[in-house]
C-alpha cells in the first residue's frame, strides 16, 4: 500500500458559524427548547434544521437566532462538518507520511462556496472533487455554552443544508472507489449520499477498500418517525460493508434502537460490523472489534483524559467543550489506521 496510499471522502462539508458564549439557561432561550423529539426545537447536544425550527418557533429564524444570541456577531467563522473536518485533521497528521487524503463535497456559487475554496487551499487536504451546485454553500450556526453540563460544556447546531441536496452518489469517481479507505462522514445532511450508502459501501468493499464511516446526528429520520431508529442507507445490509463506524452515544442508540452502549455495541456487532467505536463527551470511550481486519477485541471502554476534563474546568478564560472534538477524533482514528497500514502493510492495525 505504501507510495500511492490515498484515503478519500464525502459527507457533510459546511461552513460554521460559533456563536459564544450562549446561555442555554437564559429565560430567552427557554422559549426556543424542545417539546417533543424531532419538533424543531433546540435541545443541547443536538442539530435541528433551519424549516423545521422555523415552524416550530413561528418566527423567522435569522430574527429568534438574534435574540438568542443577544445580537453577537458569531466569534468565529470555520470550515465545519463530520466529512471535510475530519479528513482535514487525518490529512494534518499524516502529511509526512505517502499518504493522499482526498475529499468530494458540493458547494454553492456563493460568499460561503468561496470561503471553503480558500480556507482548503490552506490545508494539507486534496481536491478529489468540490462540485458548484445551484444552491446556497451548506451552512450551520453553532451556539456553545462552555459552563453546560457542570463546565464540560454543549453545543447545538442549526443547519442549512442547501446544496448538499445536490451532492450525489455519481459524483464519486472510480477513484474514490480504489482508495485505500473510503470515509462517509455526517452522510445525514447530505441525503442522496445517505440513502445509497449501503451500494456505495459495498462498491468500495468490491475494491478492496477499508471502510470507515462516522455519523452525525439524523434529524431528517428523526423527524420523520421519532420512534423509529434510524436507518443507514438502503437497508440493514449497509452495516455489513462497514469496517469502523464511529458515533457518538445518541447516535448509536438512535441508529440501533438501544439504551446503552454495550447493547449499542452488540447491535452494531451482529448486524457485521467489522468495528466500533462509541463516544460520549467527557464519559469514556466504548469500542469492540470483531474481523480479520482488527482481530478479535471484547467490548470494552476507556476514559476520556481527566487532565483534560480538569483543565477545562480550571481556565474559564480559554474554556473549550469537549462535544466539539468528536470529528477531529475520528480524523485521528483515521490517520492512525493509515499510518499503520503505510508502516506494516501486511499487519492488522492495533
Amino acid at each position: 500500500m505504501g507510495k500511492n496510499f490515498r484515503i478519500s471522502g464525502t459527507g457533510c462539508t459546511l461552513v460554521d458559524y460559533l456563536y459564544k458564549p450562549v446561555d442555554f439557561s437564559n429565560q430567552r432561550f427557554q422559549h426556543y427548547l424542545s417539546k417533543n423529539p424531532g419538533d424543531g426545537g433546540l435541545a443541547p447536544g443536538k442539530l435541528v434544521f433551519r424549516e423545521e425550527f422555523q415552524k416550530f418557533t413561528g418566527s423567522d429564524y435569522l430574527k429568534a437566532r438574534d435574540e438568542i444570541t443577544c445580537n453577537m456577531p458569531p466569534v468565529a467563522i470555520n470550515i465545519g462538518g463530520p466529512s471535510v473536518v475530519s479528513l482535514i485533521h487525518a490529512a494534518q497528521m499524516t502529511h509526512q507520511l505517502s499518504a493522499g487524503v482526498y475529499f468530494y463535497a458540493c458547494r454553492g456559487a456563493d460568499k460561503g462556496g468561496k470561503f471553503l475554496e480558500e480556507m482548503l487551499v490552506k490545508t494539507p487536504l486534496k481536491k478529489g472533487l468540490l462540485k458548484i451546485a445551484d444552491q446556497y454553500t451548506p451552512f450551520t450556526d453553532v451556539l456553545s455554552d462552555p459552563a453546560y453540563d457542570a463546565g464540560n460544556g454543549e453545543r447545538i447546531f442549526i443547519n442549512n443544508i442547501g446544496a448538499a441536496w445536490e451532492m450525489m452518489p455519481s459524483d464519486l469517481d472510480e477513484t474514490f472507489f480504489t482508495s485505500d479507505i473510503t470515509v462517509f462522514g455526517g452522510t445525514a445532511l447530505v441525503p442522496n449520499i445517505h440513502n445509497n450508502l449501503c451500494g456505495l459501501l459495498k462498491k468500495a468493499k468490491m475494491n478492496n477498500a477499508i471502510t470507515v464511516v462516522n455519523t452525525v446526528y439524523d434529524f431528517l429520520n428523526e423527524r420523520k418517525d421519532p420512534a423509529q431508529i434510524w436507518p443507514l442507507g438502503e437497508s440493514a445490509e449497509t452495516y455489513k460493508y462497514i469496517d469502523l463506524l464511529i458515533a457518538d452515544m445518541e447516535e448509536a442508540t438512535r441508529l440501533s434502537g438501544t439504551s446503552t452502549p454495550t447493547d449499542a455495541l452488540a447491535f452494531f456487532k451482529s448486524s457485521g460490523v467489522g468495528a466500533s467505536i462509541i463516544t460520549h463527551g467527557a464519559n469514556p470511550v466504548h469500542f469492540y472489534a470483531s474481523s480479520p481486519l482488527w482481530g478479535n477485541i471484547d467490548a470494552g471502554s476507556l476514559p476520556v483524559s481527566d487532565a483534560v476534563k480538569q483543565q477545562l474546568r480550571d481556565n474559564p478564560g480559554t474554556r473549550g467543550d469537549t462535544t466539539g472534538c468528536g470529528d477531529n477524533f475520528a480524523g485521528g482514528v483515521i490517520a492512525s489506521i493509515a499510518s499503520q497500514l503505510i508502516s506494516s502493510p501486511h499487519s492488522k492495525p492495533d
